[in-house]
């Protein structure tokens, strides 16, 4: 009896925990603060050191396929001492603890919801620094899943009717509702937004045989031969004028996973044959294998004179939204 009064009492507890647990998570505060910005908490003298610098190296280094250099994140430094209250409440935060065991730590809604915290700690600032250099990859992935999920947030508020693109490539996407499809055959569809009279945001969603990128070194060659088949004959201009893949710019290729299935991530710059227009294109090759395919999603911006990293993230946020039913 004594042993079944204990079991009763661990049960209970246990539940009284993730209880109170949930009860914490539910009173947070609503986190805030502008897409794709760290708050960086960190003593003054550690900011303006060795510390500071190499968290600039890394984190508002150049972001790739970009014309200009603009940084992957904004940063604002917070002191640690004044690191309280509404200070508390940003969406993503790295936090530096100089005297600690040199550790990094993922924080899910600590102070604010929704919220990502990477806690990075060593006895030393060497010991830090390495600690930020060894788990970069890791600290960005976790910042970037945080912001693709606060922008999806922001898109849904108001969607594009997209039902019949969706049924027609066995899929869902979240596209705002200020796009508009351009164009629309049984297997291509091209949607585009317009920043001005001049200035566009577009996309493009078609399918491919599983068979039309080979694996390896020539994966990269195959994706461009393939986007550059697509744009010439699915989306051609006036007077032979066609976009293809700037051949002056290598683009790069990254592996990554939608919808959990792999994907090919590629960045580079596009150009126009025969006309003087350039811009940034990000392409995601998402293998289908049960329906023996890859669905392609190809995003690209044409903005001269303006920045175009936050254009080229709503594309990467909308494809990473995609879903094959």
């Amino acid at each position: 009896m004594r042993a079944f009064y204990s079991v009763l009492f661990c049960v209970l507890f246990l539940a009284c925990g993730e209880s109170k647990k949930e009860d914490n998570q539910n009173y947070l505060p609503a986190s805030n603060g502008n897409l794709n910005t760290i708050s960086v908490v960190a003593d003054n003298t550690l900011w303006e050191g060795n510390v500071g610098e190499n968290i600039r190296n890394i984190f508002a280094a150049p972001l790739n396929g970009l014309p200009t250099e603009e940084p992957m994140f904004n940063m604002k430094q917070i002191p640690t001492q004044v690191f309280d209250g509404f200070a508390a409440r940003s969406r993503i935060v790295l936090k530096i603890e100089k005297g600690a065991e040199a550790t990094v730590k993922i924080v899910n809604n600590a102070f604010a919801k929704p919220q990502t915290v990477a806690v990075v700690g060593g006895k030393t600032d060497q010991e830090i620094i390495t600690q930020l250099k060894e788990n970069r990859e890791k600290i960005i992935d976790a910042f970037n899943k945080e912001e693709v999920k606060e922008k999806l947030r922001r898109i849904n508020l108001s969607l594009l009717k997209d039902e019949e693109m969706e049924k027609a490539l066995g899929i869902t996407i979240d596209i705002p509702s200020a796009y508009r499809i351009s164009k629309a055959d049984d297997d291509f569809f091209w949607i585009r937004k317009n920043l001005s009279n001049t200035k566009t945001i577009e996309l493009m969603l078609y399918e491919v045989p599983l068979e039309t990128l080979s694996q390896g070194d020539s994966t990269i060659v195959d994706i461009v031969k393939m986007r550059d088949h697509i744009t010439k004959t699915k989306v051609p201009g006036e007077d032979g004028i066609y976009m293809a893949v700037e051949d002056a710019y290598t683009p790069s290729m990254y592996t990554t996973i939608i919808d959990n299935k792999p994907a090919y991530e590629v960045r580079g710059m596009w150009e126009m044959k025969g006309y003087t227009m350039a811009g940034p294109f990000i392409t995601y090759a998402i293998e289908d294998k049960i329906n023996n395919r890859y669905l392609v999603a190809d995003g690209y911006v044409y903005a001269p004179s303006l920045e175009k990293r936050d254009y080229i993230f709503e594309l990467e946020a909308m494809i990473k939204s995609i879903e094959i039913k």
